[in-house]
């Protein structure tokens, strides 16, 4: 049995708008997210995450270890909530442990991953992150023989997912419950494709889970991975990496995309190399760019900071909760923070609660109130119940992103 703790350190806010409003072990990459495979570890999983999420994590994962269940069992792992969630190197990390094996395995970046054993026990009670790092630290810890990245940026989701998907798609049919309608087409129950739909799998395959349905004349070139309920309208096409997670609505072209859970791209539009949170509504025509005129690397901003990201495509990057109206254009390597509305031209990086229709010469701020009757209804319409967490969430990015929304004096940024 295994005690494992998955903690965010400092840079998990550096993933931003990713990790905005939830933990960075819940980012689904190659359609698996950090918790889906820890929890696959016999044993109990505990985590240490910025203090505004707790409660809201604590609800959505009631399995998770508290101190009232008990100490912690003998073999510890250690995870940082950043590592990538790549079911092979996961296994390999498996078998070194249960081999006998501990260790670390840290950079200047922080500690990726730490195995020890009853020799190096734990205080008793709850455990802060920094308190977690010294504990360790002292331990002198041998490093483990084994590469386990992480991601450092929002871009780096984008990256890893091409690099992993198709790894982690084959860990899902070798141990799913799915019939192959199609050469590497694999579907949960029924199969979800209308009339004329073509599939092409010579790069990876494509997984349709239960409760899919998708519309006539649609395209699908692997990986693809379409979650639980999801509908994927006609004339649609996804392509190379592209993952959407349960309960999502899909039309237009998709290509190495994430789409988080009850997020709408409904329409025509593109959506190329790009992340979306939980509860976004992009309007019809909305599309990004994923390369520069100049074919050149596309250089991000983060909080002011440019950040050279080492890839040719990089689209968009979008919080929970914000939406586009219709034909709204997103420029290359542009973010979107948490809960607001754009409109035209995206030309620069959007903060979090804000109406930025900038290239009409408006951006204002939009009230927690609004927001907070918003959700309630966009609940309703999916049959979610709108938990005292969901709103406290908001309150707290609210006051969170405030330094954000000074935005009306800076200049255009292409």
């Amino acid at each position: 049995m295994m005690h494992i703790i998955i903690f965010e350190d400092i840079l998990a806010s550096q993933l931003f708008p990713a990790t905005i409003g939830k933990a960075a072990f819940s980012i689904n990459v190659g359609s698996y997210s950090l918790i889906d495979l820890a929890m696959r570890f016999s044993g109990s999983v505990e985590v240490l995450v910025r203090p505004y999420l707790r409660s809201k994590v604590n609800f959505d994962y009631p399995g998770l270890w508290s101190i009232d269940r008990g100490e912690r069992l003998d073999t510890v792992l250690v995870l940082n909530a950043r590592v990538v969630p790549h079911v092979v190197m996961l296994c390999k990390l498996r078998r070194m442990i249960e081999g006998g094996q501990v260790g670390v395995v840290s950079d200047e970046r922080g500690i990726a991953c730490a195995v020890f054993n009853r020799q190096n026990p734990l205080p008793a009670g709850n455990l802060g992150v920094s308190q977690l790092s010294g504990i360790i630290a002292d331990m002198n810890l041998p490093q483990l023989d084994i590469n386990i990245p992480m991601m450092e940026y929002a871009h780096d989701i984008v990256r890893f997912q091409q690099l992993i998907m198709n790894d982690n798609l084959a860990d899902r049919i070798s141990g799913g419950d799915y019939r192959e309608v199609a050469d590497g087409v694999f579907v949960a129950g029924e199969s979800p494709l209308g009339q004329f739909c073509a599939t092409d799998t010579r790069s990876g395959p494509i997984i349709f889970e239960a409760g899919v349905s998708v519309g006539h004349c649609s395209c699908f070139r692997g990986p693809v991975y379409v979650g639980a309920n999801s509908r994927i309208n006609e004339m649609t096409s996804l392509k190379d990496a592209v993952t959407l997670c349960h309960t999502t609505k899909v039309g237009g072209e998709v290509e190495a995309a994430i789409i988080e859970a009850y997020s709408n791209k409904q329409h025509h539009g593109f959506l190329g190399h790009s992340y979306l949170g939980s509860w976004i509504n992009l309007g019809a025509g909305t599309c990004n760019s994923d390369l520069k005129n100049t074919y050149g690397e596309v250089v991000m901003e983060y909080s002011n900071r440019k950040v050279k990201t080492g890839m040719q495509f990089v689209g968009c990057f979008i919080g929970d909760y914000a939406k586009t109206a219709i034909n709204t254009s997103i420029f290359t390597g542009k973010t979107i923070g948490a809960c607001s509305m754009a409109y035209g031209f995206v030309t620069t990086n959007v903060p979090s609660f804000v109406n930025y229709a900038r290239s009409f010469g408006q951006v204002t701020e939009t009230s927690i109130e609004t927001l907070v009757q918003t959700q309630a209804r966009m609940f309703a319409r999916r049959g979610v119940i709108q938990r005292p967490c969901d709103v406290q969430l908001l309150k707290d990015i609210y006051e969170m992103t405030k330094h954000e929304r000074q935005l009306a004096s800076e200049p255009l940024s292409l």
